[in-house]
């Protein structure tokens, strides 16, 4: 017996849609466990540990956009697919926004969906080491710890999501000099498109505000290049 290449949430009203969803992806060794309400899905998530979240987004119950939001309070690793009829550059921008990792519009196609699948599950699983291996870094009165997604200043501490800790990683790894938008995007989202830049700006306005107490420390935009993590006497 071929040993599955992960564990699959699937949250999907439509029962015809989740079967052959589920067959497909079955017959491609994955495990699927099939949820057909939000309330449902959340349940089921919280009972086990999943690799992958597949999510449509008009949901009985709960809709997707909160069994998202939820999903985040708790686990901020587990990559999230939506999949939506709905069409509207707002509804992927909000997806993006509360940390879903890939959006993908119905009527897809099964060979489709598994490919995103493959290379999503292939980023989480074989990221290059030079994105995680780390060290402390100091962020003029911030204290930066990757490894545990913590930073601190002496007001408290604050624990990133993975996504807010990658960039900062990033941008570290940068000080004082600029980090480009298409590096920053492939390294940590996969891919340089439209919706995955507005997703990054969100994160980098987030970080923007972790990092205010310190007036010596800001991210500047440098025009259609990218971002600078300036620190003045970080001694």
């Amino acid at each position: 017996m071929m040993k599955s290449k992960g564990k699959i949430l699937l949250i999907e009203d439509d029962k015809n849609l989740g079967i052959v969803i589920s067959d497909f992806l079955e017959m491609s060794d994955y495990q699927v466990i099939h949820k057909e309400n939000g309330q449902e899905g959340l349940h089921e998530f919280f009972k086990t540990p999943y690799d992958l979240i597949l999510l449509d987004i008009m949901l009985p119950l709960i809709d997707g956009f909160s069994v998202a939001e939820e999903i985040r309070k708790h686990n901020c690793d587990v990559p999230i697919v939506f999949m939506t009829a709905r069409v509207m550059k707002e509804d992927r921008i909000k997806g993006f926004r509360i940390g879903g990792d890939d959006y993908i519009t119905k009527p897809f196609s099964t060979e489709e969906l598994k490919l995103r699948i493959n290379a999503i599950l292939r980023r989480v699983n074989n990221k290059p080491d030079n994105t995680i291996k780390t060290t402390r870094y100091k962020i003029g009165n911030y204290t930066f710890d990757f490894p545990n997604h913590v930073l601190s200043n002496p007001s408290g501490h604050k624990r990133l999501t993975k996504r807010e800790a990658e960039l900062l990683h990033l941008l570290c790894l940068n000080m004082n000099r600029v980090l480009r938008r298409d590096i920053a995007l492939k390294t940590i989202w996969g891919e340089d498109d439209y919706f995955m830049g507005r997703s990054m700006d969100v994160y980098i306005t987030k970080l923007r505000k972790l990092l205010v107490e310190d007036p010596d420390v800001s991210i500047v935009n440098i025009h259609n290049t990218g971002f600078k993590l300036e620190v003045r006497d970080n001694n």
